[in-house]
């Protein structure tokens, strides 16, 4: 079933924040591109939370990439849908697929949320300021993606407080996807319940003409590391000055 983002995501996003008592607080809201076509969000991970963060702290619908659990597991499935969130593909699928399907959401000026740690800090939780390595999945999709005033936006998530409950064991979650290799890992999964967070919105970084000229050139690896280099820094800064 298809639904109406602008009518679902925000009002399902502020009543799950809401019924999880969740405190939230945004910063540097001016950031927030306003002139652009199209944007891609990125942020570091550690909650279920994240995504419905991400569209109340934006103001708007933001179709959020998810692990592809959540879109066979019952309850979950109605939640995300709701929420706009896009689950992703089995491993062999997985990049081809979402590149598509991002790329036509984008050119319909849609915007994008990207989880660049993966979902491995959700099973192997990781401090509040601490981050993983991005991966540049992202970076290939604004580059490649021919849109035209492009913004790639980086947010930080900042937990001020939080609760971890050990709800169910990791390898339950092979029923609804076994291809993922981190359900084959003993031990309980975390649930991680945000009690207060601060988001913190990061300066966009403009994809222009000659940063595609670059990507089609000899100079991809150059332009892909630099806007993933960028993005990782600008939310390690902005974690790093909430945490001083």
């Amino acid at each position: 079933m298809s639904y109406d983002l602008t009518k679902t995501s925000l009002p399902v996003s502020q009543s799950l924040l809401g019924a999880m008592g969740m405190r939230m607080f945004v910063y540097h809201e001016d950031r927030i591109p306003q002139e652009a076509s199209a944007v891609v969000v990125v942020s570091n991970h550690r909650s279920f939370m994240d995504a419905p963060i991400l569209i109340q702290a934006l103001r708007r619908p933001v179709r959020v990439a998810c692990h592809r659990y959540m879109g066979q597991t019952p309850i979950l499935k109605e939640a995300i849908d709701l929420l706009g969130c896009i689950p992703l593909d089995e491993p062999k699928k997985r990049g081809r697929q979402f590149f598509e399907r991002a790329t036509r959401l984008l050119q319909s000026r849609q915007w994008v949320g990207i989880f660049p740690e993966g979902a491995s800090p959700m099973i192997q939780l990781t401090q509040p300021r601490e981050m993983r390595k991005f991966q540049r999945g992202f970076a290939h999709l604004a580059l490649r993606a021919s849109v035209p005033d492009l913004a790639v936006l980086p947010v930080a998530i900042a937990s001020e407080a939080e609760n971890i409950a050990l709800i169910f064991p990791v390898r339950l979650l092979r029923l609804f996807d076994p291809s993922e290799p981190l359900f084959n890992g003993a031990g309980w999964h975390p649930v991680l319940v945000y009690r207060h967070a601060n988001v913190l919105i990061g300066r966009p970084y403009w994809i222009t003409a000659r940063h595609r000229q670059q990507y089609q050139g000899g100079s991809a690896k150059q332009v892909v590391t630099e806007l993933t280099d960028y993005c990782r820094q600008e939310i390690a800064q902005l974690l790093q000055t909430e945490s001083s």
